[in-house]
């Protein structure tokens, strides 16, 4: 009878439902990104959250997801606060959020560690979620701000992977920068050449962070 409750509980909505990934997107609005530059990110990832794999993971992973727009020291604005996805027309609607979203800051500097302090601190909303993860994008490297090698140790501390979309004009200087200096040891740096490549790099980064093999 003890088995038999036990099987019960495990077979719950809550326990169905459970969130397995917190995921915070950070887009770079810094003064290094134009008008078109704005537009590829910001459409790049509504035509992200359309493609079916991304869908399929976001569901399977039951995940939370925000969006964080971030530039200067104190430039950072939550755009999409955190929605819930349990079904794909939960994708949908935060896909058409996406897709309406205005840019919050110009003609400022870029603080990746001020973006990654802020994020961190929107977990507080989602404790019931397995895993957090910050996804930050970014086409440059820090003008201001302090160093993201104490909120990257933080991070660790506390548990937070930190992935990244490096968005490279020419060479690697971006990658590079992020893996020593953004990504947590068990994160991930996918390059995207130029912006007009965002939208193929984030759905593959997406994938990759949801699906529940890598939970």
């Amino acid at each position: 009878m003890r088995y038999l409750f036990a099987l019960l509980l495990s077979l719950s909505p809550a326990a169905v439902h459970a969130c397995n990934t917190a995921l915070i997107l950070t887009i770079d609005v810094s003064n290094s990104v134009d008008v078109a530059e704005w537009h590829l990110q910001r459409d790049g990832l509504a035509d992200a959250l359309g493609d079916e794999a991304v869908i399929e993971a976001m569901v399977q992973a039951q995940a939370a997801v925000m969006v964080v727009q971030w530039s200067g020291v104190d430039r950072q604005e939550v755009s999409i606060p955190w929605r819930r996805i349990s079904t794909a027309l939960d994708v949908t609607s935060f896909r058409t959020e996406a897709a309406a979203l205005t840019r919050a800051f110009v003609l400022s500097d870029t603080a990746p560690a001020e973006a990654l302090a802020f994020s961190m601190r929107q977990f507080a909303d989602v404790t019931d979620c397995k895993r957090k993860v910050i996804d930050v994008s970014g086409d440059g490297t820090p003008n201001a701000g302090s160093s993201t090698l104490a909120v990257r140790r933080q991070a660790e501390r506390e548990g937070i992977t930190i992935n990244g979309i490096a968005i490279e004009s020419m060479g690697l200087a971006i990658t590079n920068y992020y893996n020593r200096s953004i990504i947590t040891r068990d994160g991930f740096v996918m390059t995207a050449r130029q912006h007009l490549d965002y939208p193929r790099a984030l759905k593959a980064k997406l994938i990759r962070e949801l699906a529940l093999i890598f939970g």
